[in-house]
């Protein structure tokens, strides 16, 4: 039996292998590596940006399109747009996490990245619905291949020491959430241009012309500055041989459950726990566990974008805020801004004393109350109109980004590394099918809550906050034993 502080298996590093270079640079260097957290937080600022940008403006490009037959449907044709993206990227997340495996992260980012600036720009211009959900289904589809590389997992765990790990994989949901609040803020605040700033932009300009092109403009060259940037980036992924491949995944393997686990357990107990270099993804109970609970969570967190955008936007008559697009965009940036301080400053302290699993769980339940006073914020005016819708979102966004973390810490602990391409292929496929049907779901519900003012049970806009608490609540439900595990029980 080998004692205790003598290394079992001796690390080994090939030479032209990008993923050993990596692993060296992580061994010698200390710190932080601020260069390469900056790389991955525009890599994922730059595809979170698109995929909601849309929501402030939707509404008024539906309209625009003149496809609605009524003002209460806008809101189920503007589901169908915003699930278009998701379709897209449920069909090649699997494909993207294969191909992040086989032949590379760095390429993977560079395609995602590229199809932002190409079909982010082709839906600014979009002139009909179906060339709109037409631009948002291949936009998705290439996101879809980025989706692996922008959860992390295959990628920000590999370019820094483990101690490191939980603020990396802050860094990715920060920024990913940050794109998910700066993105509307730029389609609120930028969208229209001829009517909000017609000193500057005239109504015969391309930008009047087009009045939804500006913030897709702004986020397209933003992508293009980003796609540049990807060159210096560095590769993770391990290429050599098969056989050196299996030594450097049986020392991975072995180090995990090192690290994990007492030292006296043995590895075929380690097997059982899902961290294994040969083991089924499908079995890995932690990972798919960690998964589903993830997918409620994300289903619940878009159907509240689209929701929040459309009952903001909408009259005072059918139960909304009667905001502009650019009201909506001052909520989403303050919401923003207050999100990135919590994550930078206050998240990985709470993560330590808690763990991510009582964090996240603490963080939905806190979300029910909250979300059961959103209809009522309707009834006030003026200065505590905004107060309140401020101090709300704020909230909401914050205990919304806490939970999602707390899934990432999950999946990324339950497999070794050189899965977490493929586990994170099947993580995003299954999250967009589930975003899928949350704008899809979410506008239809709203469309038709629309038509029931009068009801006499939760009648307009309540109906939709009660049914976004029922998910909440489900998914707070599956965040216990014995369905949500780690690999460690």
């Amino acid at each position: 039996m080998a004692e205790i502080g003598i290394p079992l298996l001796e690390k080994v590093y090939y030479e032209n292998c990008p993923g050993c270079r990596q692993d060296q640079i992580n061994e010698k260097r200390r710190g932080i590596p601020f260069k390469e957290f900056f790389y991955i937080w525009i890599v994922i600022l730059c595809t979170a940006l698109p995929i909601s940008s849309l929501f402030p403006f939707l509404y008024f490009m539906i309209r625009d399109f003149h496809i609605a037959k009524s003002e209460q449907d806008i809101g189920f044709y503007a589901g169908y747009v915003g699930s278009a993206f998701m379709i897209g990227r449920a069909l090649t997340s699997i494909l993207g996490g294969i191909i992040a495996d086989r032949c590379g992260r760095k390429p993977v980012i560079i395609i995602g990245t590229v199809s932002v600036v190409v079909f982010n720009t082709l839906f600014g211009l979009s002139t009909s619905f179906w060339m709109a959900i037409s631009m948002r289904f291949l936009l998705g589809c290439f996101n879809g291949l980025l989706g692996p590389i922008k959860c992390i997992q295959a990628y920000a765990s590999e370019v820094c020491r483990k101690e490191y790990q939980a603020l990396a994989l802050s860094i990715v949901s920060t920024a990913g959430g940050i794109g998910l609040i700066i993105g509307p803020a730029l389609g609120g605040f930028l969208a229209q241009p001829a009517e909000k700033y017609p000193n500057i932009f005239s109504k015969k300009s391309l930008f009047g012309r087009f009045p939804y092109f500006l913030p897709c403009l702004c986020i397209s060259l933003f992508a293009l500055v980003v796609s540049i940037a990807c060159y210096w980036i560095p590769e993770t992924l391990h290429k050599h041989n098969n056989k050196v491949q299996e030594r450097s995944n049986s020392f991975d393997a072995l180090e995990a459950s090192l690290n994990n686990y007492d030292l006296k357990e043995t590895i075929e107990e380690t097997k059982g726990r899902g961290l294994v270099s040969n083991g089924s993804l499908l079995k890995n109970w932690p990972l798919i566990s960690s998964i589903i609970v993830y997918c409620v969570f994300s289903l619940h967190d878009m159907a509240y974008s689209e929701i929040f955008s459309l009952w903001a936007i909408s009259d005072r008559k059918y139960g909304g805020l009667s905001f502009s697009s650019e009201n909506v965009g001052e909520v989403l940036a303050i919401s923003g801004f207050c999100l990135l301080i919590f994550q930078l400053f206050l998240y990985s302290v709470v993560e330590k004393i808690l763990g991510p699993i009582m964090l996240s769980r603490i963080a939905a339940i806190l979300s029910i109350p909250l979300l059961s006073i959103y209809p009522f914020i309707a009834m006030l005016s003026g200065f505590s109109l905004t107060l309140l819708i401020n101090c709300a979102s704020v909230l909401k966004n914050v205990l919304s980004v806490t939970v999602i973390t707390g899934m990432f810490l999950l999946q990324n602990n339950a497999v070794p590394q050189h899965q977490r391409g493929a586990a994170n292929g099947i993580s995003i496929t299954a999250m967009s099918i589930f975003k899928t049907m949350g704008p899809a779901g979410g506008g239809a519900l709203f469309a038709w809550a629309q038509k029931r003012q009068n009801a006499s049970f939760l009648p307009g806009d309540q109906i939709v906050f009660f049914l976004l608490i029922v998910v909440e609540f489900i998914g707070v439900i599956l965040t216990f034993k014995p369905f949500l595990t780690t690999p460690n029980t």
